[in-house]
């Protein structure tokens, strides 16, 4: 930890592979700490009792190592466990508009309404024809009581829970007159995530990550995993014939998937002008600009560029900023 301050919140991102934590202090925008470690298994409603007390245990290990010092935290549900839906209605009153939501989210949600927290948010209201855009976002029971537990259990006190979408938007986008799509590579899953002029408009989720290509690359090779992962940071699809044919699979389905994005929104004349990658699975030499025969511009994200911290850090964030989108985007909200 570099720094001690009052109003500092703990973002915390426990994904399908890691934990990640960010602390950030809101008023001065100051990474103050931040940590990872791997996690055993993901959250699901599957879990067992001696496998939740490993994360919360592995929660509080991390939180005491990193030298926390804030009990505020905010967490993140992973996209794929949440369902996630935008609809447009008439405008009407905020009662009638509860309702209509509430009744309209019956059509997207395949759980009973007895078995989910509802929320939704009004992104957009067009005047012309006196329409709304409502978000809503659907959270089983179950997973949210889940986290719940696992927050009181390793002594924090929860503020807030949101989707990792929302969170890597105030991380990653800073010009709201653009669409972006963010891909977040992750350790099993690939979330891609639409942003039209700073809102989120759609997130699509991919059960194939970083360990798919890591595995894909072992098969190829005849290699474990821990040489494969290595062969996969150091040389990506740059470094050596072998390896973009055995990775090809796994990214051609990502491409496929921002292809048939981009034409659905192109067919409503909505240009995508930027693809951002993320998370820990993008950090492969070559990936992003496998990506360039879509002619749509493509970046790394860069997870630091809203916050300060020590220079003497800068290599090491480098390294796993990339990793910690999520996390730093929910440290930096307002609680």
């Amino acid at each position: 930890m570099w720094f001690s301050r009052q109003k500092s919140v703990l973002g915390v991102d426990i994904g399908t592979s890691d934990i990640k934590i960010v602390q950030i202090n809101q008023d001065s925008k100051t990474l103050e700490t931040y940590g990872i470690v791997n996690l055993p298994v993901p959250i699901t409603t599957k879990i067992t009792t001696d496998e939740l007390a490993s994360i919360i245990e592995l929660l509080r290990n991390l939180v005491e190592k990193a030298r926390v010092t804030t009990k505020s935290c905010v967490v993140s549900l992973p996209n794929s466990a949440v369902f996630t839906s935008i609809i447009d209605l008439p405008q009407m009153s905020d009662k009638e508009l509860d309702s209509a939501v509430r009744f309209e989210a019956k059509k997207y949600v395949p759980l009973p309404p007895s078995d989910i927290y509802l929320s939704w948010t009004m992104i957009s209201q067009n005047q012309a024809n006196k329409t709304l855009k409502i978000l809503i976002i659907a959270v089983p029971k179950q997973i949210r009581d889940l986290y719940v537990k696992i927050f009181e259990q390793a002594g924090l006190e929860l503020q807030a829970i949101e989707i990792e979408a929302l969170s890597l938007i105030r991380t990653l986008v800073s010009d709201l007159s653009k669409n972006d799509v963010i891909i977040d590579i992750g350790g099993k899953v690939t979330g891609i995530n639409f942003v039209k002029e700073g809102l989120l408009h759609l997130t699509r989720n991919l059960n194939i990550g970083g360990d798919t290509i890591t595995e894909k690359i072992a098969q190829a090779l005849n290699l474990d995993v821990h040489r494969a992962q290595q062969f996969k940071h150091d040389f990506g699809l740059t470094g050596t014939e072998f390896l973009p044919e055995a990775v090809k699979p796994v990214l051609s389905s990502i491409k496929e998937e921002i292809k048939q994005l981009a034409n659905l929104y192109k067919s409503h004349n909505v240009n995508i002008d930027r693809l951002v990658f993320t998370g820990g699975g993008s950090q492969m030499p070559g990936l992003v600009e496998y990506f360039n025969d879509l002619e749509i511009a493509t970046a790394m994200g860069d997870t630091l560029v809203n916050i300060s911290y020590p220079q003497e850090a800068t290599e090491v964030l480098k390294r796993f900023g990339p990793q910690l989108s999520v996390a730093v985007g929910l440290a930096l909200r307002e609680v």
